[in-house]
Formats: structure tokens, sequence, C-alpha cells
């Protein structure tokens, strides 16, 4: 079904793509084509497989983030206590913001679930969204120039993206839902959808890491009872190594790109996904 030494390959892309906003369902499933593994990915298996490494992101995350969830949990609490939501109050804002952009994937990840799964199974399909997802990330940089924002010291960025209005985090949300289709990068679209609203590039990528902690793991945790089931045992060994690699790759790769997004900007994973498509559409359609 999936070999041990192809279920860490497949772990490592994933942990690394999840967050480069470049697609890792698009990758997870465009690279065994190219490779031209054996692996039927319209199968359980492999959804299961994919959920298992996205659980190892989404815990890397969390605890990369530990600091900052702590003091979104307090914020929760204060709001839910005081029964409003203070302006001043950055991390209760905050908190609601990310429960808000939460719910329209989850929603639309339930209602399209089958028919979202089918897409697994076409490499081709995922190599043209990959243009696609090129295509919003050079707009939403275009967007970001025209708008000659300024970059915030990273003190004051929790405090910028407190200032989004509930709607644009909603919005944000549908954005970051496309990414249930493979292409789509999911980091990808939350990030551009937060630049069209007006947060600079570091702000934005924070936002989206601090997103995809309860969508990701939520998802992961739904699907937990398949990756105990008796049919998954002779993957069990695989699953495994498939998470502990995707747990190394997001580890390394939120590190990098914290840092990255300080100063530098989306265009060279635009340039990545339009040409990367391409060639991909191509190699699978000879």
């Amino acid at each position: 079904m999936i070999s041990i030494f192809q279920a860490i390959i497949i772990g490592l892309i994933q942990g690394i793509t999840e967050l480069f906003p470049i697609s890792s369902l698009g990758h997870s499933v465009i690279i065994p084509k190219l490779l031209h593994w054996n692996l039927n990915q319209g199968q359980p298996f492999f959804l299961t497989f994919l959920v298992a490494t996205h659980l190892a992101t989404a815990i890397v995350l969390f605890f990369f983030f530990y600091k900052e969830w702590v003091k979104i949990f307090q914020g929760l609490g204060r709001s839910l206590k005081n029964r409003v939501i203070d302006k001043t109050d950055t991390y209760a804002r905050l908190g609601w913001l990310l429960v808000l952009g939460t719910i329209p994937a989850g929603i639309l990840g339930l209602i399209f679930k089958d028919s979202i799964n089918k897409l697994f199974a076409s490499a081709r399909i995922a190599a043209m969204l990959l243009i696609v997802n090129g295509l919003v990330l050079f707009t939403a940089e275009k967007i970001r120039k025209t708008a000659n924002q300024k970059q915030l010291s990273s003190s004051k960025t929790d405090e910028q993206i407190a200032k989004l209005s509930f709607p644009k985090s909603i919005l944000v949300g549908i954005g970051q839902a496309f990414a249930l289709l493979p292409g789509i990068s999911r980091s990808g679209s939350s990030m551009a959808g937060s630049l069209f609203f007006g947060l600079d590039n570091y702000a934005a990528a924070r936002f989206s890491f601090l997103l995809a902690t309860p969508i990701i793991g939520a998802a992961a945790v739904l699907q937990l009872p398949s990756i105990f089931s008796a049919s998954e045992r002779p993957i069990r060994t695989a699953i495994l190594a498939g998470a502990i690699s995707a747990a190394i790759a997001a580890y390394i790769s939120v590190k990098f790109l914290v840092r990255y997004f300080q100063t530098k900007t989306l265009t060279p994973f635009a340039i990545y996904c339009v040409l990367a498509g391409i060639v991909y559409t191509i190699i699978l359609t000879v």
C-alpha cells in the first residue's frame, strides 16, 4: 500500500509544503505520480496517511506558537467571562478572529468531503491548480505593493492582526477553504486574503500559521479513528514514519518562514508554483 521509504518522503514533502505557500495536498498527489509509485491515492488509506502527517504538523505549529496560544486562550476566557470582546484586548479579538476564520473551511470540508476526496486521484488537476495558486500569490503581492504597506516590528504584529474586522476574518477563512482542492495552498490563500485586507507579509504569515492549527488539527482529530482501525494496521508503521518526518520538516519550515517573511515576499513562491505547475502538467499529460 505504502512503504516506509515512501511514507518518509511524502511526510517530508507535506511538512514543508503545508507551511510554504505551495500546496501540500497538491505535492502529495503529484510527486508520487512523477516518481511512478504504485499508490492508489483515491483509496481511504492514503487519506488516512495524509491526515496523520497533517496532525503532526498541527502539533508542531501549536507548540511553536505555544506562548501565543496561551494568551489567546486567556483572551477568549476573558471575553466569555465578561460577555464582551474588548477592542483593546488584542488576544481576545485575535482568538475570535481565529474561531471565525476556521468555520468556513470546516463547514465546506464536511459538505464536499466526498467530492474533494475524488480529486486526490488526479495529479493532473492538482498540477493545473498549482498554476492557479501561483497566480493568486502574484496578485496578492501586487495588491500589497500598491497599498505601500510598511513592515511593523514583531512586537506590534499581533496588534495589527487583531485590528482585522470579524467579517474580513471570515472572508480569509473562505479563501483558506479553497485549499481543500489539491494544488491550492492553505497558507498561500490565507496569506493572500490577509494581504488583501491590509496586513503586511509578516503579519499575514503569522495569522496564517495560527489559523492553520485549529483547522488542520480538527480535521485530523475527526479522522483519528480511521488511523487505529483494523484496516489500517498494515501501514501503521508507515503512518508513524510519515508523521515524524512531517513534524521535523514542519518545525524547520516554520522556523525559517517566520524569519523569511519579516523582510521577504511571496513572489518566489508564486514563480515556483506557476513554472512547476506548467512543467508538471506537461509531464503528466505526455
